[in-house]
């Protein structure tokens, strides 16, 4: 590869060269003049000169999968998994965000491949392991961030479930039932459902049923539909923001760069954004410490990008993992220092609000809103999960168990003081002073 063309649907936006160091980026001129026009990241303003491979390569490879899907889709494509602009030459045509890598996209629902049946459909996620995103499907060229499995698709006019092909937007995500993680489906569709009847900013979201495959289906916030066009809207995830690779996505990692604390992602913000998208981000953290979410890491929280500025995107991505076996009961990000959310204090989301340039009371008065909330809307939230296509699961009781349990232990860690030892707080005993007068007796400070 010499060069590579980035587009927004079918405007050049700049173009990917090859460079001894790796991969650089420059805006194309036409695009810095256009009206509306938008930066790929915070990192990359719009301007003249070319983005470093140290900027650029970190905010391209998060948008590919990690782990296994990335090895698979390297071995069908024949490229290294570390070679990231080649195997985005190839599936990134449809990506998180609003750019087409390659080739130009399109924004109608002319090139959307109905799925013709159920069967096909189950077929189709029963495959989806050992050919992610269905890569090598001809005209398909789609790529989404994480390791667990998923499909972009669109929903037409008819309510068919459609593959997205030659450079088509999909408009949904759709994530499969997995062995491993068993009732991961009606989880994040309970998490999510119960954020949003907390008040929080989440897509519309539902569950379906392929022959004995269930699946969860999340409307992308990060597509727009209207007047038979579907357009896409630019985003970015906080490691991307923050210019750190997918390996390094967890505040505790093994890798030599460190990852992003909250402090960091409430910095950005500040930086970034407007009062309302802090207390907004403010809102997650809290929801997902009350759903005993421990993969809420830096890249399951992403900016809408648009040439006005900066935004927090809706929530996503939350789970229960408290009822999975053989996953880790740490959260993704420490709050001052604890990664346990049942050991949370309220001298914990005190020092947690002073660490990120928060009010400390009125931070702790949110958290016990949001429990109160949650435990007020969770029963409701569940009865409209099992109102869903894929119907009722036994494992929502003990999502719901953990969850409720989790609320009554914040707002628990909520009423417990610091207990402080008698003898920094007793002043010695000093003489008795002189009687003095009702008004001109004055108060001794404790």
């Amino acid at each position: 590869m010499s060069e590579l063309a980035v587009y927004y649907e079918t405007r050049r936006v700049g173009t990917i060269a090859a460079d001894v160091e790796g991969p650089s980026f420059v805006y194309e001129p036409s695009w810095i003049t256009t009206r509306g026009a938008f930066p790929l990241s915070y990192l990359m303003p719009l301007s003249a000169g070319p983005v470093k491979p140290a900027v650029f390569l970190p905010w391209a490879a998060n948008l590919l999968p990690e782990g296994t899907q990335l090895r698979t889709i390297g071995m069908m494509l024949g490229a290294a998994p570390e070679d990231v602009i080649a195997i985005l030459s190839e599936i990134g045509r449809d990506t998180a965000g609003a750019l087409s890598i390659g080739k130009p996209g399109t924004s109608g629902a002319g090139d959307w491949k109905p799925i013709a049946t159920a069967a096909s459909l189950e077929r189709i996620l029963n495959e989806l392991p050992a050919k992610p995103f269905l890569a090598g499907d001809d005209g398909v060229s789609m790529s989404l961030a994480g390791v667990q499995t998923k499909l972009g698709v669109a929903i037409d006019a008819d309510g068919r479930i459609c593959i997205p092909v030659n450079g088509a937007p999909s408009t949904h995500i759709l994530k499969p039932d997995s062995d491993r993680l068993y009732g991961s489906v009606p989880n994040e569709a309970l998490c999510l459902t119960l954020a949003r009847r907390c008040g929080l900013s989440v897509p519309d979201v539902t569950t379906g049923k392929a022959g004995k495959r269930a699946y969860f289906l999340i409307r992308r916030y990060d597509r727009l539909e209207h007047d038979g066009r579907c357009r896409r809207l630019h985003q970015e995830d906080v490691c991307q923001a923050l210019g750190k690779p997918p390996s390094a996505k967890y505040e505790a990692n093994q890798t030599s760069i460190k990852g992003p604390t909250l402090a960091d992602m409430f910095a950005l913000t500040h930086n970034a954004m407007r009062a309302p998208d802090v207390l907004a981000l403010l809102d997650h953290v809290i929801f997902s410490v009350l759903c005993c979410n421990t993969d809420a890491h830096a890249k399951n929280y992403s900016l809408m990008i648009s040439g006005r500025g900066f935004s927090l995107a809706p929530l996503y991505d939350v789970m229960c993992a408290s009822v999975f076996d053989g996953v880790t009961q740490n959260l993704a990000q420490k709050i001052a220092g604890k990664n346990r959310g049942d050991h949370l204090a309220r001298r914990h989301w005190e020092e947690f609000a002073r660490d990120c340039g928060l009010n400390p009371t009125r931070l702790v008065a949110r958290v016990a809103t949001l429990s109160g909330q949650v435990q007020k809307e969770l029963h409701a939230a569940a009865e409209a999960v099992a109102a869903m296509p894929a119907g009722p699961h036994p494992l929502v009781p003990e999502i719901v168990a953990a969850i409720s349990g989790r609320a009554r232990a914040l707002l628990a860690g909520l009423e417990a003081r610091p207990v402080v030892p008698a003898a920094k707080t007793a002043p010695k005993a000093k003489p008795a002073a002189p009687p003095q007068s009702r008004t001109s007796r004055r108060k001794v400070k404790k």
